[in-house]
């Protein structure tokens, strides 16, 4: 097929894709209508609808709408809109980087409002599934649903040995529903980010991608299970976490098996004082728990509230429903280690240049967000790490963010939230609760972990190893620039502000590579003078090399002190 042909038929399948959805996307507008955003269905082009839309309001509802306030009217649009958006918020509820708490505290009330479907709808499906009927695999099935959300629900069943599992179902055809969703979500995503410019700094195009992608991995229930089974896996042997069991020859894209855990809600902290379990303890353990995930592991649950969590006797911790999930890279983790330890010294330089990291390409004042930093710092100098409210300075961080128009990772904001809630929890079951106190054991040791002197060794290995990549590869890049340049396509911007800190960095970098020079001419200097002493017998030569050593040693110290320092910059 030659490439005009492609074109075509994918210019085909686009249109056929937009009729499809119009009818989708006509009802969007109504809602977005209904609850006052009507300039956003204008500006997105879409004014033929308002007419029609304005038949559908009565005056009461018109009356109660209009003593909402903005977030307020956002939430029940989302609600009205249905599962994707529903979704949606509460995704949208983990951007404290993007999002005032007025915001986050209406995305946080979005709930899964869906009733359960009747078995006998779900029966065709999951025999397909099982390859056979669920009476021949389960020896009960219980038909009434022990819970019910909008991707699928939950029955609880038991194996032919005894075992009890439960069921969770996938809706039936509720992917092509949701596709049609996220395909209009990312159409609209692109036409607000172009047309609304009060949206764009929101990055509605990079949430809607993020949010497809994880939406996409909740479809398949599978992937809860994987997810699961890695986290089991991570803490296989500890006496005091338990993930429920798998039943891999039933689970599929949509249907998953796992083992039903008869604990106590976490929650409930009437039911755990009478089974003479201890809140204290358990609150200590949940922390335990997701600290390790999220800085150990770098794989956590993204989603720790009260219904996810159960107890055991002896105060064992079960974690359940995987489908949503954090991933932390190492670098990442070093990263957070890093701000904490700038928090600690009053490093405001470090702790700035984390918060650019986390901020990718996003143009900023470079020193205006040093004085927001330091005068951050300052407000929590001197506190001891112990009595740190780390929800506080999470705030904090996230409203420096928001003031400079910066926005954090999704891997950093999903953390964050998770902190959030973990802080939640641990205040029902113990009112002296402090997730600092808590986790002082395990940073100091994941400091010293990161800082001691074989992770030292290992970083400075790798910085060395890619500047001699660097070096290889500077010749070709140099080429690249000087035929750029010849062609006219070399293009260069220039930011007054930045042009100080810019020399300064410069004349660390000039200054580094000069010791490096000089370190290296010593030690050359004192092999030629110690080869040449030893020929000639002459004591005081083979002296003067080992001066020159010594200023080499020194040189080589200072260079690895500065390197370390300044954190790899």
């Amino acid at each position: 097929m030659s490439g005009s042909q492609e074109d075509n038929s994918s210019l085909l399948l686009n249109s056929l894709a937009l009729l499809r959805d119009l009818g989708r996307l006509h009802a969007i507008a109504q809602v977005l209508v209904r609850y006052g955003f009507a300039d956003i269905v204008q500006r997105i082009g879409m004014a033929s609808i308002l007419a029609g839309a304005g038949k559908t309001l009565n005056w009461q509802e018109t009356a109660d709408i209009a003593t909402m306030s903005t977030p307020e009217r956002a939430r029940h649009a989302l609600q009205a809109l249905g599962p994707t958006f529903v979704k949606l918020g509460q995704i949208l509820a983990t951007r404290a980087d993007l999002f005032t708490p007025e915001w986050i505290a209406q995305f946080e009330m979005l709930q899964d409002q869906v009733r359960a479907l009747d078995f006998a709808q779900l029966r065709p499906q999951l025999e397909a599934d099982l390859g056979a009927a669920p009476e021949e695999v389960f020896a009960f099935i219980d038909t009434t649903a022990l819970a019910a959300a909008s991707i699928g629900q939950v029955h609880r069943a038991r194996l032919a040995d005894g075992s009890e599992v439960v069921l969770k179902i996938r809706r039936p055809d509720i992917r092509p529903r949701i596709e049609a969703d996220l395909r209009l979500l990312a159409r609209l995503a692109s036409i607000a980010e172009q047309e609304i410019g009060w949206l764009a700094h929101f990055k509605p195009v990079e949430l809607a991608r993020q949010f497809s992608e994880s939406l996409r991995q909740e479809l398949d229930l599978a992937v809860e299970c994987r997810n699961a089974q890695r986290v089991a896996e991570n803490f296989a042997g500890h006496p005091h976490v338990r993930v429920p069991k798998v039943y891999w020859e039933w689970t599929s894209e949509r249907l998953n098996v796992q083992e039903f855990v008869a604990g106590i809600p976490a929650r409930d902290l009437c039911a755990l004082i009478a089974e003479r379990l201890d809140p204290r303890l358990v609150a200590s353990r949940i922390t335990h728990a997701c600290l390790a995930m999220t800085l150990e592991h770098g794989f956590f649950h993204a989603d720790p509230h009260a219904g996810n969590l159960f107890v055991l006797p002896e105060n064992e911790i079960v974690l359940i429903d995987w489908g949503m999930v954090g991933r932390v890279s190492e670098t990442r983790r070093r990263q957070v280690l890093k701000l904490l330890l700038g928090l600690i010294e009053r490093d405001a330089r470090s702790t700035t240049l984390i918060l650019l990291e986390w901020a990718g390409d996003k143009q900023v004042h470079h020193g205006e967000l040093l004085n927001e930093v330091e005068s951050f710092i300052d407000r929590y100098h001197g506190v001891p790490l112990k009595e740190l409210n780390l929800l506080a300075l999470l705030g904090d961080v996230t409203r420096i963010l928001r003031k400079h128009q910066l926005a954090l990772p999704p891997d950093m904001a999903l953390m964050i939230k998770a902190i959030s809630t973990l802080e939640g929890l641990g205040r029902l079951l113990n009112p002296d609760y402090q997730i600092v106190e808590e986790a002082e054991p395990a940073l100091r040791r994941l400091m010293l972990g990161q800082y001691g002197p074989q992770a030292l060794m290992q970083r400075g290995w790798d910085v060395l190893r890619e500047g001699i990549d660097l070096l290889a590869d500077l010749p070709r890049e140099l080429r690249g620039l000087t035929q750029a340049a010849r062609r006219g396509q070399l293009r260069v911007g220039v930011d007054m502000a930045e042009i100080g800190h810019l020399g300064n960095e410069f004349s660390r970098a000039a200054n580094r590579l000069a010791i490096a020079l000089i370190t290296s001419a010593c030690i050359l200097g004192a092999s030629l003078i110690a080869a040449l002493a030893e020929r000639a017998g002459s004591g005081g030569i083979a002296g003067l090399g080992l001066y020159m050593l010594a200023g080499a040693g020194l040189g080589g110290l200072w260079l690895l002190i500065s390197i370390w320092r300044s954190g790899g910059r």
